[in-house]
């Protein structure tokens, strides 16, 4: 069975795209740690990161470094932190989080906006990708 995010690939399911090429996607998450936290994922499933092969996984983090530059220049921040878990879904994705505080990096804190911000959020990332 496709995971979610092969279901947002597929055009399945929607979701607030701020960035795309060939072989990766990167869109906002829906319960964000801080205002622009974004998911970029490999188009290919897979489950592990470690499962990627070498070429892949350079080609992932190449694409969430371009992302990331993306984030920072859309949202006021200090830095923005990159995590790797990968249990809630099998699909290797990198979190790409904004920070101000280490509480943004915990995953215990999760904020709510409205579609309208989160569709400002995506102008404004996606405007920035390069």
């Amino acid at each position: 069975m496709p995971s979610i995010f092969s279901r947002i690939i597929a055009g399945e399911l929607p979701a607030y795209i701020v960035a795309e090429d060939a072989n990766h996607i990167a869109f906002l998450d829906i319960n964000p740690n801080a205002i622009g936290h974004t998911l970029c994922v490999p188009k290919k499933e897979e489950d592990k990161l470690f499962d990627l092969n070498q070429e892949a996984y350079l080609a992932l983090m190449q694409f969430s470094r371009r992302v990331a530059f993306a984030v920072k220049k859309a949202v006021p921040c200090k830095r923005i932190g990159l995590t790797v878990i990968g249990l809630e879904v099998p699909h290797v994705h990198v979190h790409l989080i904004p920070l101000n505080e280490m509480a943004d990096a915990t995953f215990q804190k999760k904020l709510s906006l409205t579609k309208e911000e989160m569709q400002e959020l995506t102008q404004n990332i996606s405007a920035a990708f390069v």
